[in-house]
């Protein structure tokens, strides 16, 4: 899946109307002052990154989104037995195709963890389907790595794979600290869908009953079960995908 460039900021674009250039001659004079394409997606600027502070004088913000997180199973047992190119090459692929995925449906790679990638959805970029990019994102970063699936089942790790969480509400999204400020979302949202993606089996997508709600047309035979994730009180149901 190849993803189309945007020629202008897309988020500076739909929250305040600047045509902000990302590439070409007429970026350059915008990359003196340290405007370019963000790194957590290349179709928005880095003005995008702290829109919330800049325009809205706040540290963070409280909004509604989609938080997906991703994790390559396995990846310990994986390091015992391939080498580190081999072990290089397999989590740049999934770090790769987890970008482009998330890129490509309009969400923000907030954070690579390890194994793992966190992705918002809806900020800065907003979508009225969050859930259903994000859903989206998450079925084609399963097809891509399905060669690499298959490779390492034929080597005899058949519990390898990527798990796939995915919650939606309210979240603060912000800079975090003083010290050493990270920017990121936080919240039962977050908490949640990170504890959904750990309950995920290997090439599973499994999404919360407000993802389902207002994704159904796109999961027409999935159905729910009850899960004890671990922090919560109480059940949570979710919905393979």
């Amino acid at each position: 899946m190849a993803m189309q460039s945007a020629a202008i900021c897309k988020g500076c674009w739909q929250q305040m109307h600047m045509p902000i250039p990302l590439r070409g001659v007429l970026s350059v004079p915008f990359r003196a002052f340290g405007i370019r394409p963000s790194r957590m997606n290349p179709n928005i600027c880095t003005i995008c990154e702290m829109m919330f502070e800049r325009t809205m004088k706040a540290r963070t913000v409280t909004l509604n989104a989609t938080i997906l997180f991703a994790d390559l199973r396995a990846y310990t047992k994986l390091s015992q037995s391939m080498s580190p190119i081999e072990m290089r090459g397999l989590l740049d692929a999934f770090y790769d195709q987890s970008a482009s995925a998330i890129w490509h449906y309009d969400g923000l790679l907030n954070k690579t963890i390890g194994d793992a990638v966190m992705a918002v959805f809806n900020f800065p970029i907003r979508r009225a389907d969050h859930p259903r990019q994000a859903l989206l994102a998450a079925r084609e970063m399963q097809r891509t790595f399905e060669p690499y699936q298959a490779q390492l089942a034929a080597g005899g790790q058949a519990n390898s794979g990527i798990g796939v969480g995915i919650h939606t509400g309210e979240i603060s999204f912000g800079e975090f600290g003083h010290t050493h400020r990270d920017l990121t979302a936080i919240g039962t949202v977050v908490n949640t869908a990170s504890r959904a993606q750990a309950a995920a089996e290997p090439g599973q997508i499994l999404v919360t009953e407000a993802v389902y709600q207002k994704a159904r047309s796109d999961l027409p035979d999935s159905s729910a079960k009850e899960y004890q994730l671990k922090g919560f009180d109480e059940p949570i149901r979710l919905y393979a995908a």
